[in-house]
């Protein structure tokens, strides 16, 4: 059964920072496009940043190049999002996903993880 648990979402000061955490169960994360999107209130869902399966490299939306960096561990199965110098526009539920692109998401979801960035 594959699942994707995200954590690691909270509030936190414009300026701040935060890790989002994604941990993958029933598949190997590797072999999969790990991504990222967020969704703002009243606003359509974006994706934020995907890390490619093997060896691939990372993309970044341009809202958050320099800003934000994705990873992922292999030996837990599971994929990071570090987010710094947080933005008020930043504030959105995130979800992580598996299988898709940066502006295309796969078919495996989790659960959302709030980032509320005050200003």
């Amino acid at each position: 059964d594959v699942q994707l648990q995200a954590s690691g979402g909270g509030l936190v000061q414009a300026g701040g920072s935060l890790r989002l955490s994604c941990a993958a169960s029933g598949f190997i994360l590797d072999d999969y496009t790990i991504g990222w999107f967020r969704q703002a209130p009243g606003k359509e869902r974006e994706g934020v940043s995907c890390i490619h399966g093997g060896n691939g490299g990372p993309h970044y939306a341009d809202s958050v190049k320099g800003r934000f960096t994705i990873s992922r561990d292999s030996a837990k199965n599971t994929a990071y999002l570090q987010m710094n110098s947080l933005k008020p526009e930043d504030t959105a539920v995130y979800y992580c996903n598996a299988g898709g692109t940066l502006r295309i998401n796969g078919p495996y979801w989790g659960q959302g993880t709030l980032v509320t960035v005050s200003s």
